[in-house]
């Protein structure tokens, strides 16, 4: 019952806020087209001081884990392999290949991650979620922008692609941070504190508009692509990344990390790109919207299932 309860609060706050989002919308409180403004807002301020403030502020020397870096790269990349294997031999519209792809191997990792962590692990360093930031988020968008030029069938200049990659806000932050960190820089308090109040406003702000997000008018045109979409990220991805993991001997705060980039939702920024670069706009915003429905039930069961067993 204990271990019940514990994965119960790391994983219902972010439920409820998903709620609170959509109920506004409903209500009529925020209107439909503010979302995209405001997720804008959030993912050019909030979550990039997010990012450098849970690097600048986490412990170098605890936070690094090769072995641990090593094992998610090889993970997102084996994940990318088999959804573009996947895509390639039953997405019959090349539009949707692309997002599919992106709905399977790209995480809400940042949004999610920093939630369910902090729910599941009290007064956990958040270094570690960070540093492992600094290794998925730039390696999500290039794959996702080499993934999406790919399948759009458009002409795109490489140039911009690599500095629209470099200026990425999330890279940004994430630079930012490990320079801040290894120099040894120290922020005025006043600064830090503003700092640390933004940083805290991220989590919260993107799971309120996510719900404030939720259309679901494309079920069921969508129905086989959302289908595997779902499956494939909310549980064969995790069973097969956090069977490998336990296999080899990653235990506490390390799988606890593995499971919030392997077992969360499709990343929310994955809609915007796909808009941008000639996906199909609507069927990634479909996946966003179920995946992260789904995620706050897949997330508990991964991990009752993993502290019922004593792994962390």
């Amino acid at each position: 019952m204990s271990n019940i309860l514990l994965c119960i609060n790391a994983v219902l706050p972010m439920l409820l806020t998903i709620a609170a989002g959509y109920t506004a919308r409903r209500l009529g409180w925020i209107r439909e087209e503010d979302v995209p403004r405001m997720n804008g807002v959030a993912f050019r301020v909030f979550v990039p001081v997010m990012c450098f403030y849970n690097i600048y502020s986490s412990d170098l020397s605890s936070a690094v884990s090769p072995r641990l870096l090593a094992f998610t790269l090889a993970a997102v990349l084996a994940t990318f392999g088999a959804s573009l294997w996947y895509a390639e031999r039953f997405v019959g519209v090349r539009a949707r290949r692309g997002v599919v792809i992106q709905g399977i191997y790209r995480s809400n990792y940042l949004v999610f991650g920093v939630s369910f962590v902090s729910g599941l692990v009290p007064n956990a360093d958040l270094g570690m979620i960070a540093v492992v930031a600094a290794i998925v988020v730039p390696l999500f968008n290039i794959l996702a922008v080499i993934t999406l030029e790919i399948y759009s069938g458009k002409r795109t200049d490489r140039r911009k692609m690599l500095l629209d990659i470099l200026k990425n806000p999330l890279i940004v932050g994430i630079a930012a941070g490990v320079l801040f960190l290894a120099l040894g820089i120290r922020l005025p308090q006043p600064v830090e504190k503003a700092v640390r109040d933004v940083a805290g406003v991220a989590s919260p702000l993107i799971l309120f508009l996510l719900g404030a997000f939720f259309k679901l008018s494309g079920v069921e045109k969508h129905r086989r692509e959302l289908l595997a979409a779902c499956l494939g990220r909310l549980a064969v991805c995790p069973a097969v990344v956090l069977g490998a993991a336990v296999a080899l001997g990653f235990r506490g705060m390390e799988l606890v990390t593995l499971i919030a980039v392997f077992a969360s939702s499709t990343a929310v920024v994955s809609f915007t790109m796909a808009q941008q670069m000639g996906g199909d706009a609507e069927l990634a915003g479909d996946i966003v919207v179920v995946t992260s429905a789904l995620a706050s039930f897949s997330l508990f069961a991964w991990s009752l299932l993993f502290k019922t067993l004593g792994l962390y």
